[in-house]
């Protein structure tokens, strides 16, 4: 399965950590674009000054371990395509572009599913995408939030529980579902 990963995805960090995590255990194959990355490190700019050089550099190392799940642009393309918030066309094109089946995205609204289907696509909010992997063959979801966990445990000095970590990352109904 191909999920195309909006950029409101993509940050924050753990939430993009846990996508890319299961993907890396072949959950799915991920696809963004140049122009979805870059939204990615735009929105990193109200954490304050260094934020987005730091977004930067995890885009650099993201696009070099990930050479494929780059989509070029397709003007044509998106000349064609219409959604209410016109700022989102690219991510449409981009998913059509990469023969995706899912864009993953909290943004529902701007994706209606009729305009979608069209398309031979659909959009899924990131928790509910983590929880139709939760049984796949070789647990990449309980692996990748376990492994993020501890990651985040050993960064922060704290001590998260996971159902905390997951709730953070605006997956609550994972965060029951591994709790």
């Amino acid at each position: 399965m191909r999920a195309v990963l909006d950029a409101c995805v993509l940050f924050p960090t753990v939430l993009r950590e846990i996508l890319i995590g299961v993907a890396a255990r072949g959950g799915y194959e991920p696809r963004w674009s140049a122009r979805i990355l870059e939204e990615w490190a735009r929105a990193t700019r109200k954490l304050g000054q260094g934020a987005e050089v730091i977004a930067r550099g995890e885009i650099v190392a993201l696009s070099a371990a990930w050479p494929r799940a780059m989509v070029a642009q397709d003007a044509g393309l998106e000349a064609r395509l219409w959604l209410p918030d016109a700022d989102d066309v690219h991510v449409l094109a981009s998913a059509i572009a990469a023969s995706a089946d899912l864009i993953v995205t909290f943004n529902a609204g701007d994706f209606p599913r009729h305009i979608l289907r069209e398309e031979g696509l659909d959009r899924i909010d990131p928790d509910a995408f983590l929880l139709s992997l939760l049984d796949a063959p070789g647990d990449p979801v309980r692996a990748t939030a376990q492994a993020v966990l501890a990651e985040a445990n050993r960064l922060s000095g704290e001590t998260f529980t996971l159902r905390q970590l997951l709730k953070r990352a605006r997956l609550p109904r994972l965060a029951k579902a591994l709790g």
